[in-house]
């Protein structure tokens, strides 16, 4: 599954501290697109569905995972 457009607003992690060791998010009304910020936009983007990123945010938050 892959959203990406040229219209696409990316949005930096907000737990970036500018080192280039972040995480970009797009989110859509049925998917989440991430990518990294070391690609400058050119490199790969993962697209899941909105209910699967739920479950992984879910998933890494109740397990300690969120830093």
């Amino acid at each position: 599954m892959n959203n990406s457009k040229d219209d696409t607003r990316w949005r930096v992690s907000s737990y970036s501290n500018g080192d280039g060791q972040c995480v970009e998010t797009a989110v859509s009304a049925d998917v989440v697109g991430a990518r990294d910020t070391k690609d400058l936009g050119h490199g790969p983007e993962l697209w899941v569905s909105s209910d699967t990123w739920r479950a992984f945010v879910h998933a890494a938050t109740t397990s300690g995972l969120t830093r």
